[in-house]
C-alpha cells in the first residue's frame, strides 16, 4: 500500500538521530515536508545531509526553554505553511533509584517528557483551532495528527526510573485529554509506548557514546551489557527493536489509516512488559 502524505507539514522533535530521524525519514519518504528540531546542531546538520532531496528544514535549540516551543511552531508555519503532524519525540533518560534522585533530576525528566509536549501543543492550538473552524465552515474535513512518545516504563513502571517513568506516564494523561479537546478540530491525538529500541539510550554502558550532554551537564545513559542481554532474551519477538520498527508504529498514527483512532496508546515493544 502506497500511503501519501503529500501536502502535509510535520514537526518532529528529537529529530537529529535515532528514532526521531527514522520518523523523519518515514514521513519525508511519504511526501511530507518536515521541520527537524533538536538540541544538537551538529546532529541536525548530519541528518539534513542524509535527507538530501527531501523537503526538510531544521531548528536547533533547547526545547525546555519556555519560548522555544512557540518558535518551533512558528518556524513550521513559516517554512511549510501549515501544522498537520506533530511528533513529540524528544527525550532522554537520567536514572537513579528514588533515594538518589535529586529534585533537579526529577524535574528534568518531567520537563522534557511532559512540559515540552504540553507547550508545543499549546503553541499550535491557536493555528489549529482557527484553521479547523474555517475548514468546517467550508464543509471540509482535513485530518491532522499528534503523536506523543511514551514508554513501557511510563505504563508499567521500572525500577531506577522514578523521574523518567513519571514523565512518560504524564504524557499519557496529556494525550487522552487533548484527544477529547481536539476531536472537534479533526485532530487525532495518540501515543506510542516504546520498549527496548536500539538507540544510544540503551547502548552498553561501556560505550563512550552513552555519555550525553544536556543543558550543559553530562548525563550517563545506557544499560549494563549483561542487563541488556537479559532484557533482550525476555522479548517475545526475540530481538531488540530498531529505530525503523519504532518509526513504523509512529507512522500509523501520522497517516490516514488512523483517521478514526484517537486517545489511544500503542505499545511498540516486541511483546515485552517489564
Amino acid at each position: 500500500m502506497n500511503i501519501s502524505l503529500e501536502g502535509k507539514s510535520a514537526l518532529v522533535t528529537g529529530a537529529g538521530r535515532g528514532i526521531g530521524l527514522a520518523i523523519v525519514q518515514k514521513l519525508a519518504t511519504a511526501g511530507a515536508s518536515v521541520l527537524l528540531v533538536d538540541v544538537d546542531a551538529g546532529a541536525l546538520e548530519e541528518a539534513e545531509k542524509s535527507l538530501r532531496g527531501a523537503r526538510v528544514s531544521t531548528l536547533a535549540g533547547d526545547l525546555t526553554r519556555s519560548d522555544f516551543p512557540q518558535a518551533a511552531i512558528d518556524n513550521l508555519i513559516r517554512d511549510f505553511g501549515s501544522v498537520d503532524i506533530i511528533v513529540n519525540n524528544a527525550g532522554y533518560t537520567w536514572d537513579s533509584v528514588i533515594q538518589k534522585t535529586t529534585d533537579e533530576q526529577f524535574q528534568a525528566m518531567l520537563d522534557i517528557h511532559a512540559v515540552v509536549p504540553f507547550r508545543i501543543l499549546r503553541a499550535a492550538s491557536s493555528w489549529i483551532r482557527e484553521t479547523a473552524k474555517k475548514e468546517n465552515e467550508a464543509k471540509q474535513r482535513v485530518m491532522r495528527k499528534v503523536v506523543n512518545i511514551t514508554s513501557i516504563s511510563g505504563l508499567d513502571g521500572n525500577a531506577g526510573q522514578a523521574g523518567y517513568s513519571s514523565g512518560k506516564a504524564a504524557i499519557v494523561g496529556l494525550t487522552k485529554t487533548v484527544a477529547k479537546e481536539w476531536g472537534r478540530y479533526n485532530v487525532t491525538v495518540n501515543a506510542v509506548g516504546f520498549g527496548l529500541i536500539d538507540t544510544r539510550l540503551i547502548k552498553p554502558m561501556e560505550d563512550a557514546e552513552t555519555n550525553i550532554e544536556v543543558g550543559g551537564r553530562q548525563v550517563h545513559v545506557g544499560m549494563q551489557a549483561a542487563v541488556r542481554e537479559q532484557a533482550a532474551r525476555m522479548i517475545p519477538l526475540g530481538r531488540i527493536g530498531t529505530p525503523e520498527d519504532a518509526a513504523n508504529a509512529v507512522f500509523f498514527f501520522c497517516c490516514p489509516l488512523s483517521d478514526y483512532v484517537t486517545g489511544e496508546v500503542l505499545v511498540c515493544g516486541g511483546g515485552v512488559h517489564f
